[in-house]
């Protein structure tokens, strides 16, 4: 047994005269001698002397037991799969059927994924682009109705994924899509909603909360999710400022011929 796609021609020859003349062969599995017209091909990926029937009963546990989907080839050190197309013919339909589900099913399992909340729709929808977990507005493929990706509703214009499940009049469902619409973001605090004329993401709402215009984290010294330069370059400065600010009041609290050292080595470090 073994992968034997790499035959020698003698070989090659003898395995085509052979199955030209009807002859057997052994199945590597039950170790009965089969007809040639019953071995397993599993297309071009490997060569084994497995019968169908042999195939099909190993197939119906992987599947049926053990629930997987990628079926090894049962060949010694083998490492190709068994090819479905290829085995379609020797299972029954239903045997098919069933390993093509948890096929789809290992293949979803790798994507994120959420149901349209339309309860006369409710189809899966698999994230197959975004892979950093940041999908929020989508419209469902089957029913075209949009809702949020990440908490699963309805989606909520202008409003964040913690007040999607609040119950607003019509007035407020408008005032979230004109938000939406004009991009402007609300206040992680107080709630209300700001308008970035210009500038960096890094906003001050009127009740004094410093937030990410972005994503609308609550920040000191700007947000990691778009740092530009010259916001790198105000949050060293505040960073030197404060550093400063506390060197200066602890040498407040030495004595003269302290203060007098720390300011000449202070001076000597300008130089």
């Amino acid at each position: 047994m073994g992968n034997t796609l790499q035959k020698k021609p003698n070989e090659n020859l003898e395995k085509e005269e052979g199955e030209g003349n009807g002859s057997s062969f052994t199945c590597g599995i039950c170790m009965e001698s089969v007809a040639a017209s019953k071995k397993f091909k599993n297309k071009s990926l490997c060569t084994h002397p497995f019968c169908q029937d042999c195939i099909a009963r190993y197939i119906q546990v992987k599947v049926q037991d053990d629930n997987i989907a990628k079926i090894e080839c049962p060949g010694l050190d083998c490492k190709h799969n068994l090819d479905p197309f290829a085995c379609e013919p020797v299972i029954p339909a239903s045997l098919f059927s069933k390993w093509c589900d948890v096929l789809c099913e290992d293949y979803v399992l790798g994507f994120e994924r959420s149901y349209c909340p339309n309860t006369n729709c409710m189809v899966m929808v698999v994230n197959e682009c975004e892979r950093s977990g940041k999908v929020k507005k989508t419209q469902c493929p089957n029913c075209k109705q949009w809702f949020c990706f990440h908490c699963k509703l309805k989606w909520h214009a202008g409003y964040r994924c913690e007040e999607s499940g609040n119950l607003r009049d019509r007035n407020d469902i408008v005032f979230g899509q004109l938000a939406e619409t004009m991009n402007w973001a609300r206040c992680p605090a107080c709630g209300h909603c700001v308008e970035k004329v210009k500038g960096c993401s890094y906003v001050l709402c009127r009740c004094k909360t410093r937030f990410c215009y972005k994503c609308g984290r609550k920040t000191l010294f700007g947000c990691p999710c778009q740092t530009t330069r010259y916001c790198r370059l105000m949050i060293a400065n505040i960073a030197i400022i404060v550093v400063m600010h506390a060197v200066v009041l602890a040498i407040m609290k030495k004595s003269k011929y302290e203060k007098f050292l720390s300011f000449k080595f202070f001076a000597d470090l300008i130089k």
